[in-house]
């Protein structure tokens, strides 16, 4: 019994395993494991075998260039745009006068067009229709500009609307019909508005024009250049809102070519509109007058970007009465208000005092005589026609 307990309780022999197992093993072990990671070595490229690598039958694409903004120094290899507009481009029509001439350039002649990309060169205040380097025109084929442009409007416009069809196209372009209409601003009618006014003929006959602040002082002028230069012509007018009907024989597809302007260039330098002392006055009259103009009771408060059309009247009928008028401007920015003053000093016509503490200072002069002539509006002017044929 003792023996065969002695059996029983002896344990088995484990087996030796083979080398095989071991190997598999420890490989197994040693890619299972993270300390292979990140302790183990690469082998140098002398010893390790090449593995011979399968030729890509695609090949790549090539990179797109990066976008290089245009540079004057570039070569130009484009034609220069040409237009047969026949009057000189400028950044503002109505904010800018043929007549006053700049003292002085802010920046060198730079064209706003884009450099060598119009025919015509920049004078730093305009690109004239005549070559300004040509000293006579004789022998040269250019007509008459004025002559050129009343043809061309005739021709686009043809026969005149009767008051059926100029009511159609007015009442097609109030507010209850269409949200479209262009906002002519501070600076005006500006070159690239018009641009703006021939897409807008692309799809309806008249646009309505809604005009606000400083050129508002001037009406007349306004739909003067706005009729000059874009062969337009305007059926109806409500204080600053205007409607301008394109014209019978307008096509969209013949429209002129407008260039367009890429940046606003920098205003020259005028004169001085506030001088040291008044013409006819001495030193000491001009500080007094200065001084009882700040005193005076305000005529009126303009409002920023407001409709002025009614200001220059004001100020003829104030200036019968009273030797100075003065007109509160506070929150205008500076700019506003001197061009303001400055378009009073010329339709009114009056002498600036000063432009101190944001307002205006106007003096009537010795010899005061109001203008009379057909620059002022009513607020609604009426285009009927009493002998035309409203069908």
């Amino acid at each position: 019994m003792l023996l065969l307990a002695r059996i029983s309780l002896q344990k088995p022999p484990i087996p030796s395993p083979s080398l095989a197992l071991i190997a598999r093993h420890l490989s197994t072990a040693s890619t299972s494991s993270k300390l292979h990671d990140h302790y183990s070595f690469k082998p140098p490229p002398s010893l390790s075998p090449e593995i011979p690598q399968k030729p890509n039958p695609t090949p790549r694409k090539k990179r797109k260039p990066l976008y290089r903004p245009p540079s004057s120094l570039d070569p130009i290899a484009t034609k220069l745009t040409h237009s047969d507009l026949p009057f000189d481009f400028r950044y503002s029509y109505t904010e800018s006068s043929l007549t006053v001439r700049p003292i002085g350039l802010r920046e060198p002649k730079y064209s706003p067009f884009g450099p060598g990309r119009l025919d015509r060169v920049w004078t730093g205040v305009c690109a004239p229709a005549v070559d300004p380097k040509v000293k006579s025109l004789e022998g040269k084929d250019y007509p008459n500009l004025e002559e050129k442009r009343r043809m061309m409007r005739q021709e686009i416009q043809g026969e005149p609307l009767n008051n059926a069809e100029r009511k159609i196209l007015v009442e097609n372009c109030q507010r209850n019909r269409t949200k479209k209409q262009i906002n002519l601003g501070r600076d005006g009618l500006t070159h690239n508005m018009l641009n703006d006014i021939h897409n807008h003929w692309k799809h309806t006959e008249a646009v309505r024009i809604k005009c606000l602040g400083v050129p508002t002082v001037d009406m007349k002028n306004i739909c003067t250049q706005l009729e000059d230069k874009t062969f337009g012509k305007i059926i109806y007018r409500h204080g600053g809102l205007l409607v301008l009907y394109r014209g019978r024989n307008y096509n969209p597809k013949k429209r002129p070519k407008i260039p367009l302007m890429m940046w606003r260039p920098h205003e020259p330098i005028y004169p001085r509109l506030i001088k040291t002392t008044i013409d006819g006055l001495s030193i000491e009259e001009t500080k007094e007058m200065r001084k009882r103009g700040l005193t005076v009771p305000a005529l009126t408060k303009l409002a920023k970007n407001g409709y002025y059309g009614s200001l220059v009247p004001m100020v003829r009928d104030a200036l019968l009465a009273n030797e100075l008028v003065r007109i509160d401007c506070r929150g205008l920015e500076k700019s506003d208000y001197k061009k303001i003053g400055c378009k009073l000093r010329d339709l009114v016509p009056c002498i600036l005092v000063t432009f101190e503490k944001e307002q205006i200072v106007v003096w009537r002069g010795k010899d005061y005589k109001p203008a009379v002539d057909e620059l002022l509006f009513t607020e609604r002017k009426f285009f009927d026609d009493p002998e035309s044929s409203g069908v």
